[in-house]
C-alpha cells in the first residue's frame, strides 16, 4: 500500500474504506476478494497449494495465507501478497511447517501464529518468516500423527491476558474435539512439549475447526464441522465466565470451516466445505446464505480496505 493511500485513509476516516471479504477456495487453489454481499467478486491469487487460513494486515497492505500442501509430503508453506494479490512471496518455506491451517496476526507483537495440523504444533514467526518457533507440541512422529486428537486446527489470541486458544479436532464426528488455552509464552524452564500451563477450555466437542475472538465482549466463536445436532454449527462462549456448555448460534452448515467477525457492525461471516458463504448477526439471527456451490471453501477474513484516490 502506498504512503499516499495510507495518508488518505488516516485523513478521510471510515468513509474512505471498503468492507471486503477474502475467501479461500481449497480445491481450486484460489483466493477471492468480494463485497460483504458477494458482489464484485475477484480472484486475486491462483495456484495455491490447498490454501486453508488467511489473515489481512490492512496497515501494511498485505494478505498472508497458509498452504496445507499434500499432508503426507510435509510440504506446507505460508505466503504473502499485496491486498490486490500482487508481489507474491513465500514467508515460511515448504517443509518448515507441515500442514498449516488457521493463521492469525499479532500486529503489535509483529508475529504470525498458526496451527500445524499433522505437525501437531502451534507455531509462530516474525512477519518476514524469521524466528520460527514452536509454542505447543501435541505429539511427535508418525505414530502420534495418526491420532487426530493431536491435530491442532484453529487458533485465536487474547492479547489482554497474553493467552492463546486452539482447537484439536479429533477424528471425524468422534466427539473427541477439544479447545485448549495456555499462555502465549512457554513457562521458564519448560518446552513446547512439556509446558504445564495448558488447560482444556472445552472437550467432548464434535469436530471444532476455526476460532475467532470478539475482543471487545471477550467471547470466543468457533465453527464445528461434525455431525448435527452439535456439529455443522457456529458456537460461542465467554472466555472470562465460561458457561458449562457453549451456545450454538448458527446451525445447518455443511461442514463449517472459516469464520470472521465484524464486531462493530454486529455480524459474522462463515464458510463451509460445501461452498457456501453465510452472514449473520453475532447472536446468529438474520442468517443469510448469500453465495453457494462455490467450491470447497476454507478460510475467510473480513477487512476494511482503504479506497484508492
Amino acid at each position: 500500500m502506498s504512503e499516499a493511500v495510507k495518508k488518505n485513509y488516516r485523513s478521510a476516516g471510515a468513509s474512505a474504506v471498503a468492507p471486503r471479504l477474502f475467501v479461500l477456495e481449497l480445491n481450486a487453489g484460489r483466493i477471492h476478494c468480494m463485497n460483504t454481499d458477494g458482489s464484485d467478486r475477484k480472484t486475486i491469487v491462483s495456484d495455491c497449494q490447498l490454501p486453508d487460513g488467511i489473515v489481512i494486515d490492512v496497515d501494511a497492505g498485505h494478505i498472508y495465507w497458509t498452504n496445507m500442501g499434500i499432508p503426507n509430503l510435509n510440504d506446507g508453506s505460508i505466503e504473502r501478497a499485496d491486498i490486490d494479490g500482487k508481489n507474491r512471496k513465500t514467508v515460511v518455506a515448504q517443509s518448515e511447517t507441515h500442514t498449516p491451517k488457521q493463521i492469525i496476526l499479532d500486529k503489535n507483537g509483529g508475529k504470525l501464529y498458526w496451527c500445524d495440523r499433522e505437525g501437531m504444533r502451534v507455531m509462530r514467526c516474525n512477519l518476514d518468516g524469521s524466528q520460527l518457533e514452536t509454542l505447543v507440541e501435541a505429539g511427535r512422529g508418525d505414530a502420534d500423527r495418526r491420532d487426530q486428537a493431536r491435530w491442532p486446527v484453529g487458533l485465536a489470541i487474547d492479547p489482554k491476558l497474553g493467552q492463546i486458544y486452539w482447537t484439536q479436532k479429533g477424528p471425524d464426528n468422534a466427539g473427541l474435539g477439544r479447545i485448549f488455552r495456555a499462555n502465549v509464552e512457554i513457562p521458564a524452564g519448560q518446552t513446547a512439549a512439556t509446558r504445564s500451563d495448558i488447560e482444556i477450555f472445552y472437550d467432548g466437542l464434535p469436530e471444532p475447526i476455526d476460532l475467532e475472538l470478539d475482543h471487545k465482549n471477550r467471547i470466543l466463536y468457533w465453527t464445528d464441522r461434525g455431525d448435527p445436532p452439535r456439529g455443522n454449527t457456529v458456537n460461542r462462549a465467554s472466555i472470562d465466565n465460561k458457561p458449562p456448555e457453549p451456545e450454538i448460534v448458527v446451525t445447518h452448515l455443511m461442514e463449517g470451516i472459516g469464520i470472521a467477525l465484524d464486531v462493530p457492525n454486529d455480524r459474522m461471516f462463515v464458510t463451509d466445505f460445501a461452498g457456501s458463504i453465510y452472514s449473520a448477526r453475532l447472536d446468529g439471527s438474520s442468517e443469510r446464505n448469500f453465495l453457494y456451490a462455490q467450491g470447497n471453501l476454507t478460510g475467510i477474513a473480513y477487512a476494511e480496505i482503504p479506497k484508492e484516490k
